[in-house]
């Protein structure tokens, strides 16, 4: 006897063919058949009538690095048919770690209260192990990490020691199992790396056929000349490239001159890009400061950034936000500043007689003793944008986001895209704007993304794939979650299973969880 069958949804196969009328049946961890009315006695039947029976979900760029560990319930992510996360992005990540307290500034959701006891990719991996994720985990090996592990807080090219340092740190944590490497060279622990550093990085990336995921340089004016220097490196190194969040913060001519790099490329190396499902970019208001002003105890960056004398020096800082109106900067909800939230740092320092830096230098020092990490949105994208991104053919969606729940330890947690990402990509691409096909729309959030990381077993509905399966009602699947109303979940999603295991069934959280790290070559 099987130990499940879903019986008589319409099958996606996350291949890109078109949908069938099919039974599938899992016996373990795996996928035992599927055809139409299979007639197979199983201990557990789902009734899928009605229903799209597809691949899990995979989150191609995901920052849940640091909050599977705090509750590795995913329910944000399960509710949406999620079942498989590559975190490391951005040059972000949870290894390597050497000074725990300079770390945490490349790791998003970080809390004091689960400690950073691991030293590399090995670690973190029996960790996040143990935490017993619902979701598979994929990682890269995380850019931010290795310089500041290396370079700690210094903000400059590495010398050909440190060079060589960094690429032991790179493939070590590749032989642990690592899916590849990833930057982040818009923020301050990688904005002193030239490109010949980031390239050099890459070639033992290559020599695996493992994958370069970046976020580029530069994402305001300039962008198309950063997605070159992308272009660059992956051809100098031979490296398979993934740009993150392709569209940049600078208009529409700059979008559609990235776009078309990337395609002059592909005849060349193996480009592919993802974009996020949001109006607005996301970060923390704390990239303002270079990495050095964020080291210490929290009394001494409080007390630094009250310091005229230096806040005269960090005013010459370039940060990811020197070319930004302030206008379009917003103070997410917080309880250092709550006065302040919903509101721009723009109309924030009007209401305080302050130039915006100074409010910034003001509201950063504040958290600083509270030990809160304020968050921001930038309004920087139009729907057009993202039609033109999305009808590309090697363009799949993303997070860009950490897992949350809105219950337990991260239920005061926020970060837009956490709980509408894979929902509204569906919603609006297929069902609104009828950009894709319901087939199309399943590749890219199943095969393409595992085919860009060479993962050979999950992505697709065959025999003998692991059993990562979402059940769902194609024309209710949606999001709920709104700018300032984030955390709320997904509607649509029947049934998810991850290896096997039923987690999310009739729309509830069965308290099962069956997520696993995946390790490369393991």
């Amino acid at each position: 006897m099987l130990d499940l069958l879903i019986r008589g949804g319409v099958v996606v196969d996350g291949s890109g063919a078109p949908p069938f009328e099919a039974d599938v049946a899992i016996d373990g961890e795996r996928i035992a058949a599927i055809g139409p009315a299979l007639g197979l006695d199983a201990a557990e039947v789902l009734d899928a009538k009605g229903r799209m029976v597809t691949p899990g979900f995979i989150d191609i760029h995901s920052h849940s690095d640091f909050t599977l560990l705090r509750d590795p319930r995913a329910v944000s992510a399960i509710h949406q048919g999620v079942t498989l996360e590559v975190v490391g992005n951005c040059g972000h990540g949870c290894f390597p770690i050497r000074d725990p307290a300079l770390a945490a500034v490349a790791i998003y959701g970080y809390d004091e209260e689960t400690a950073l006891d691991w030293v590399d990719a090995d670690g973190y991996f029996k960790r996040l192990t143990a935490a017993g994720p619902a979701v598979n985990v994929a990682s890269l090996v995380p850019h931010g990490q290795l310089r500041l592990s290396v370079l700690g807080s210094n903000e400059r090219p590495a010398t050909e020691a440190e060079l060589q340092m960094m690429g032991r740190e790179l493939e070590g944590a590749l032989e642990q199992g690592a899916w590849g490497f990833s930057t982040g060279l818009e923020y301050a622990a990688e904005r002193g790396a030239l490109e010949s550093e980031v390239a050099a990085l890459c070639g033992p990336v290559a020599r695996r056929d493992a994958l370069y995921a970046t976020h580029t340089r530069e994402r305001d004016q300039g962008a198309p000349a950063a997605v070159d220097e992308a272009i660059r490196v992956a051809t100098a190194s031979g490296v398979r490239l993934q740009i993150s969040h392709l569209v940049p913060r600078s208009g529409s001519a700059e979008a559609t001159a990235c776009l078309d790099v990337v395609e002059r490329a592909r005849d060349s190396i193996d480009v592919a890009f993802d974009m996020h499902t949001r109006l607005y970019g996301i970060s923390y208001l704390k990239a303002a400061l270079p990495a050095s002003a964020l080291a210490g105890t929290p009394e001494a960056v409080a007390e630094r950034l009250a310091d005229p004398a230096v806040r005269a020096e960090l005013r010459r800082y370039r940060s990811m936000f020197s070319v930004a109106d302030w206008g379009t900067i917003v103070l997410l909800d917080n309880e250092t500043w709550p006065e302040y939230a919903r509101k721009s740092i723009a109309d924030t320092s009007s209401s305080r007689g302050q130039q915006a830096l100074d409010t910034v230098y003001d509201l950063l020092a504040a958290a600083a003793r509270t030990g809160e990490t304020l968050t921001v949105l930038r309004m920087c994208h139009t729907e057009s944008q993202q039609r033109e991104a999305f009808a590309h053919p090697v363009c799949m969606p993303g997070s860009d986001a950490m897992t949350l729940a809105p219950d337990g330890p991260l239920a005061a947690v926020s970060f837009h895209g956490a709980y509408t990402w894979a929902a509204w990509f569906y919603r609006f691409l297929v069902r609104e704007s009828g950009l894709l096909s319901p087939e199309e729309a399943v590749f890219r959030l199943t095969g393409l993304p595992a085919s860009r990381l060479g993962i050979e077993d999950r992505g697709t509905l065959r025999s003998g794939a692991k059993a990562d399966i979402a059940v769902f009602d194609s024309e209710r699947f949606a999001e709920t979650g709104t700018t300032f109303e984030p955390n709320q979940l997904a509607t649509g999603v029947d049934h998810v299973l991850v290896n096997g295991t039923l987690t999310l069934r009739d729309g509830q959280l069965t308290g099962r969880r069956g997520g696993t790290v995946l390790r490369r070559n393991a």
